[in-house]
């Protein structure tokens, strides 16, 4: 924290870019512990805009020094801002006390409370909400606060009555003054470590660099605590050997403590027999398809088995599990055609995803539509490895990459090669914009045709243009 403060009071706290996902979680939270809480954004709507104004949270519209008259005993700056950023240089020039958003969840919700973590590149946010739902099934009433929107809640946070807290623990940095990753401000008491691939081109140089976050993560564990890692995973094993507490390894992989055998898939269900150090522990059953969310369900399994959460509320948990929107989520079914969204935007994101509804519907058209959107995915250090992402579906058509200036022009990513190199590999694929992806879908989808959105953003509302032109 910056210029001290001294936190046992309610104060007035205010939220520097409020409208994204977890920094408005957080004001909601500290609303409810009863601090005077508001905020501003450059861009404020819907549904951020309705969420804030239910919570009655007051949102300044447009960065303005004067927005910070009176001072506020607190400002939670969030990783968007930078300096230059007129309101971070009011705080500056005015010695107004400032935190990181990991840091004010910390000290004003985490602290005191078992400290749940779940991180890696791929599954955290369906780990987490796993989870918080087998928590709160189980009646341990959970603090929670998760990147997504999990369907069994219908929001990303609570503020939980129990004494765990559960966090999805991000390994982008905390802000512009904290340049280390979010889960090292957590003070985990357990941790989840599932895939770690390379990622976050924008702030990492290397692998290495990430690995190195991950085995500082796993350091803050004390000899009290439990650390569970995907057995799969050479980098994720390679972190576990640092920590100093007891360590569970979960996946397929034989000598996997939390193992999953005899699996069986069919539409709308993944069964499995669950071993627990090669003895038969459960048939577990999950509405989400293919390995990476089993893989996810044997984490949450092992934590939840840790804390004393019995076999047969965990497991009627996961079976009840509904997922989190925008990870493989059914957004609409029109004249036989199933249209999905999902947030990948990783090469090993989408190709599990796409494998898995390969697995489950082995004889209906898939497409895949993708948009580069995201930091690392705009970039091409990952164009190789997209041509090999795709081959479980049938046609893929490819957006423009969004934003192409956030990337150095020697390293931007060709949405057209992509096209031309799955072209070559005899996949129906295409390089269009948004209405022309719109108008190819138009012409060519049809009946049992299976539709997959990818993206981590909105993608040009792509999806209100399908279920237009499909009707």
């Amino acid at each position: 924290m910056r210029r001290g403060v001294q936190l046992q009071d309610k104060k007035r706290v205010y939220f520097l870019a409020i409208c994204g996902t977890a920094m408005a979680s957080l004001a909601a939270m500290m609303k409810a512990q009863g601090h005077d809480v508001y905020g501003s954004d450059e861009d404020v709507y819907p549904p951020m805009s309705d969420f804030l104004a239910e919570q009655k949270i007051p949102v300044f519209s447009g960065f303005q020094s004067k927005n910070l008259t009176p001072a506020p005993d607190l400002v939670v700056v969030g990783n968007v801002i930078s300096r230059g950023n007129v309101e971070i240089e009011e705080i500056l020039n005015r010695h107004i006390p400032y935190i990181s958003l990991p840091d004010a969840l910390r000290e004003f919700v985490i602290r005191g409370k078992r400290s749940i973590v779940v991180t890696g590149t791929h599954g955290k946010t369906t780990t987490t909400a796993m989870l918080a739902w087998v928590f709160e099934c189980a009646g341990r009433k959970p603090g929670f606060m998760i990147g997504g929107l999990p369907t069994d809640f219908g929001r990303g946070f609570q503020l939980g009555e129990g004494e765990d807290f559960i966090v999805e623990g991000d390994e982008y940095d905390s802000a512009y003054f904290d340049k280390v990753a979010k889960f090292l401000r957590y003070i985990p008491d357990i941790g989840v470590i599932n895939a770690i691939e390379y990622d976050h081109a924008d702030i990492y140089g290397s692998l290495a660099e990430i690995k190195l976050a991950f085995q500082r993560f796993v350091n803050l564990i004390p000899q009290s605590g439990f650390l569970v890692a995907c057995k799969e995973d050479e980098n994720a094993m390679q972190v576990s050997q640092w920590a100093f507490c007891p360590v569970a390894t979960f996946g397929s992989a034989t000598g996997a403590d939390w193992r999953a055998v005899n699996i069986s898939t069919c539409a709308r269900a993944t069964t499995f027999d669950v071993m627990h150090h090669d003895d038969l522990w459960g048939r577990a059953t999950i509405k989400l398809p293919g390995l990476h969310n089993i893989r996810n369900a044997l984490a949450a399994m092992a934590v939840a088995d840790f804390v004393g959460i019995a076999r047969d509320d965990i497991l009627r948990a996961l079976a009840d599990f509904n997922g989190v929107k925008r990870r493989l989520e059914l957004v609409f079914t029109i004249n036989g055609i199933d249209v999905y969204d999902d947030f990948g935007h990783h090469p090993t994101a989408v190709r599990e995803t796409l494998t898995a509804l390969r697995a489950q519907y082995p004889n209906r058209r898939l497409w895949a539509l993708y948009e580069p959107r995201s930091a690392t995915s705009r970039r091409n250090v990952f164009q190789r490895a997209f041509v090999e992402s795709f081959d479980a579906a049938d046609i893929i058509l490819v957006a423009p990459v969004h934003r192409p200036d956030k990337a150095p022009p020697d390293q931007l990513f060709s949405a057209q090669k992509l096209a031309e190199d799955l072209s070559a590999k005899g996949k129906i694929s295409k390089q269009l914009s948004v209405e022309e992806i719109v108008t190819f879908a138009k012409e060519n989808a049809g009946q049992d045709d299976i539709i997959v959105t990818f993206s981590n953003g909105p993608f040009a509302g792509i999806h209100a243009k399908l279920l237009d032109c499909l009707r």
